[in-house]
C-alpha cells in the first residue's frame, strides 16, 4: 500500500514553517495516541504515520531530501530506527511536545529540587442574611466562621518544637517523583512527603503535623449603607491558613436581604402597594406610610384617582451604595370596592348610579357607548 504524502498526513501546506508543523503534529499526536485509543489498531497505525511524517519534516536535511525525491529518499531503511519503527528522533520530539503541553501544569520538568513552596490557603464563603432596614442603615455584625488557622505551637511548620527534619528518601528532597508511562514521563507530587521534600522527625502534637488546626473565629463585618441583595464582601486573609506556613486565603461574605412586609426594592427605589377606599379615590384625601428611616411620609390622593396610579415620594427610597444619592418611594394605590353594604349605603350608591354620566366615569362610559354603536350597526 502506497504511503500518503507526509504534508497531507499532517494536514499542512508544503511550505509550512516549523511552528505550523509542530502545532499540527501536537494536535494529531494527542488525538491518536494509543493511551487515548486503547485497543484501536487504526489509531495506532495513524499515530505511527503521524510520527514518521513529523520526524522527517522537522529535520531540515530530511525535509529537503523528501521535497526532492519523495518517499524514495528513505527507502532501504533510511530515516527510521528502533523497535516498532520509533527511533530516538521520535522520543525527542515527543519529549518536546510533552513539555509544551504539560510543562506548566506539572510545574515544569526541568530544574526543581529544594522541596515544594508554601501553599496559599483556600478561600471561604459565608452566607449572611440581613433585613431591609439593616441594608438601609448599614451596620457592623459579628459572625462566627469555622476555619483552619495556623498552629501557634509549631508556627505552621507541622514539626514538634525542638525537633528537626530530614530529606525525604522517596524524592531525595525534590518534592516530586517521576514515573514512566509508555512514551511519557509523568511528574507528580511525592506521596510520602506531600511535596515538602523534607520529613519531620516528630510531628506537632497539637496539629498532628498539619501545621494548622480547626477553630471557630469571630469576625466583625461592616455592612455599608445601601448594600444590595447578592453583593459580595471580601475580607482579605481571613480564609483558611495556608499549608506549610503559607499565606491564608480570603473570606467572601455573600449578602442576602430578607423580604419586607411592605416594601419591594428595585435598585435604589422602593415600591409599596396601599389599598384605599373608593370614596377616598373619588373625593381625594391623604394618609401616611412608614419609611425606613423610622419616620412617616404623607401621601396625597388626588380626587378621581384611578386604580394602579402611583404617587412618588422623592428621596424616600434606599441610599445608593458608596454615594450620597437616595432613591425614591413609589406608592401604588389599589382602590377597594365596598363590600357588605348597609341598606342606607346601598340606597346612596343606587342614587349615585342614576345620576352618573359619562363625565363622572369617562372611561367606562365611553367604552360602553362604543359597544352600543357596534350592536346597532
Amino acid at each position: 500500500m502506497a504511503k500518503r504524502d507526509f504534508y497531507e498526513v499532517l494536514g499542512v501546506q508544503k511550505g509550512a514553517d516549523d511552528a505550523a508543523l509542530k502545532s499540527a503534529y501536537r494536535k494529531l499526536a494527542m488525538q491518536f495516541h494509543p493511551d487515548r485509543n486503547p485497543g484501536s489498531s487504526e489509531a495506532e497505525g495513524k499515530f505511527k504515520e503521524i510520527n514518521e511524517a513529523y520526524d522527517t519534516l522537522k529535520d531540515g536535511q530530511k525535509r529537503a531530501a523528501y521535497d526532492r525525491f519523495g518517499h524514495a529518499a528513505f527507502e532501504n531503511g533510511g530515516g527510521r530506527g528502533g523497535a516498532n519503527g520509533f527511533g530516538p528522533e521520535f522520543t525527542s520530539s515527543m519529549s518536546d511536545i510533552f513539555d509544551d503541553i504539560f510543562g506548566d501544569f506539572m510545574g515544569g520538568r526541568r530544574g526543581g529540587g529544594g522541596g515544594a513552596a508554601k501553599l496559599r490557603g483556600s478561600d471561604l464563603r459565608y452566607n449572611l442574611e440581613i433585613s431591609l432596614e439593616e441594608s438601609f442603615e448599614g451596620r457592623t455584625v459579628e459572625i462566627d466562621v469555622p476555619t483552619l488557622v495556623g498552629c501557634t505551637t509549631c508556627d505552621g511548620s507541622g514539626a514538634k518544637p525542638g525537633t528537626g527534619t530530614h530529606t525525604c528518601r522517596q524524592c531525595n528532597g525534590h518534592g516530586k517523583v517521576r514515573a514512566a508511562q509508555g512514551f511519557f514521563t509523568i511528574e507528580r507530587t511525592c506521596p510520602v512527603c506531600q511535596g515538602r521534600g523534607q520529613m519531620m522527625d516528630q510531628p506537632c502534637t497539637d496539629c498532628g503535623g498539619q501545621g494548622r488546626r480547626q477553630e471557630n473565629r469571630k469576625l466583625s463585618v461592616d455592612i455599608p449603607r445601601g448594600i444590595e441583595d447578592g453583593t459580595r464582601i471580601r475580607l482579605a486573609n481571613e480564609g483558611e491558613a495556608g499549608l506549610r506556613g503559607g499565606p491564608p486565603g480570603d473570606l467572601y461574605i455573600f449578602i442576602s436581604i430578607r423580604p419586607h412586609d411592605l416594601f419591594q426594592r428595585d435598585g435604589a427605589d422602593l415600591y409599596a402597594r396601599v389599598p384605599i377606599a373608593m370614596t377616598t379615590a373619588a373625593l381625594g384625601g391623604e394618609f401616611e406610610v412608614p419609611t425606613l428611616d423610622n419616620a412617616r411620609a404623607k401621601v396625597k390622593v388626588a380626587a378621581g384617582t384611578q386604580p394602579g396610579q402611583r404617587v412618588r415620594l422623592k428621596g424616600k427610597g434606599m441610599p445608593v451604595l458608596r454615594s450620597k444619592d437616595v432613591g425614591d418611594l413609589y406608592v401604588q394605590l389599589d382602590i377597594e370596592t365596598p363590600q357588605a353594604l348597609s341598606r342606607r349605603q346601598r340606597e346612596l350608591l343606587e342614587e349615585f348610579a342614576r345620576l352618573e354620566t359619562e363625565e363622572t366615569s369617562p372611561t367606562s362610559g365611553g367604552f360602553f357607548t362604543k359597544l352600543k354603536k357596534m350592536f346597532e350597526a
